[in-house]
């Protein structure tokens, strides 16, 4: 094992390599597969990344919610901004900002699949013409926005290209803009991908090092104006998705198509991950990012006061 990790650090550079093209392969393999798959194992939403509990005993679909309000409170959003989401997955994100902050979102994904998706949801909720997607590298839009945000996409762009993402982004951003970057990452030095997750699961995909992101950061000149790490979250967050998955392998193999071998290989990956984020190394991080370094409240005080507004705006709305 030990000369094995030391072989991934050499060759990482070229098992991260993703520039376009490639990094659409990389994507097709694990995000266009059977679109029932998924509905068996996330909340209703297609949340695939970590949610925020903030109780315990919080169910999966709350957690996901709570996520969505606390990154929507780092991004200090204001009614009728324009809004990146870089790789907007199923949607679930872009539509949330919209409905709840009325603000103009344009996403980007590399899965035709989550495309298909997205772009249904945002025209089956009327919303079509304020929230739209692309199927586009982020590489190559030619905008510029407000706000960024980008949650679990980062982990597919690879080392070797930080410098270029941050180069983007900085192109895309206002001057006076925020960003705010969800990823997994590790709690350790650099290294390298497990073989079997790069192989079966996430061809192309890393878990950074805080060092080496904000090494890259400082690179493009750009302002880190927060950072939080959520440790334990993404364990619950897995132990949900494995019941889950659990659950529903029967529906798994007649309903999606999949084999016995399939099943076992994402039981596998489900069980191994949640094992990584409760007693090994991996956690995950949220960057707050600017141009300038008064893009945002010089105290934290107003990431609370919105994520308590949002909560309370719900029941209000009911009653």
């Amino acid at each position: 094992m030990r000369w094995s990790l030391v072989l991934q650090k050499f060759l990482r550079a070229l098992d991260q390599y993703n520039p376009v093209g490639r990094a659409q392969r990389n994507v097709a393999h694990h995000y266009d597969l059977n679109d029932q798959l998924y509905d068996f194992f996330l909340d209703h939403d297609r949340q695939y990344s970590c949610a925020y509990f903030t109780t315990p005993g919080e169910s999966l679909e709350q957690a996901q919610i709570d996520k969505q309000h606390h990154i929507a409170a780092k991004l200090l959003l204001k009614s009728g901004q324009r809004v990146l989401d870089i790789g907007s997955g199923w949607g679930g994100m872009g539509l949330f900002l919209s409905r709840q902050f009325d603000v103009d979102v344009t996403g980007v994904t590399l899965s035709r699949e989550q495309h298909t998706v997205s772009s249904r949801r945002a025209l089956e909720g009327g919303v079509a013409d304020r929230v739209r997607f692309k199927l586009l590298d982020y590489r190559q839009e030619p905008g510029r926005y407000d706000r960024i945000v980008s949650v679990g996409m980062f982990e597919h762009v690879g080392a070797a290209h930080y410098v270029e993402y941050f180069t983007k982004v900085k192109d895309l951003l206002a001057d006076d803009g925020v960003m705010l970057l969800h990823s997994i990452g590790r709690m350790e030095p650099p290294g390298g991908t497990n073989t079997w997750l790069r192989k079966y699961i996430f061809p192309g995909g890393y878990t950074p090092a805080l060092s080496e992101v904000l090494a890259a950061i400082e690179k493009v000149d750009l302002w880190v104006t927060d950072i939080e790490v959520l440790r334990l979250h993404y364990a619950e967050t897995i132990r949900h998705w494995r019941e889950r998955f659990r659950a529903n392998r029967e529906r798994v193999k007649q309903t999606a198509g999949y084999d016995e071998r399939f099943c076992r290989m994402w039981e596998f990956y489900l069980a191994g991950c949640e094992v990584s984020f409760r007693y090994m190394n991996q956690m995950v991080f949220q960057i707050q990012i600017a141009k300038h370094q008064d893009a945002v409240p010089l105290t934290r005080d107003y990431m609370t006061e919105v994520e308590r507004r949002e909560a309370v705006a719900p029941s209000m709305a009911a009653e």
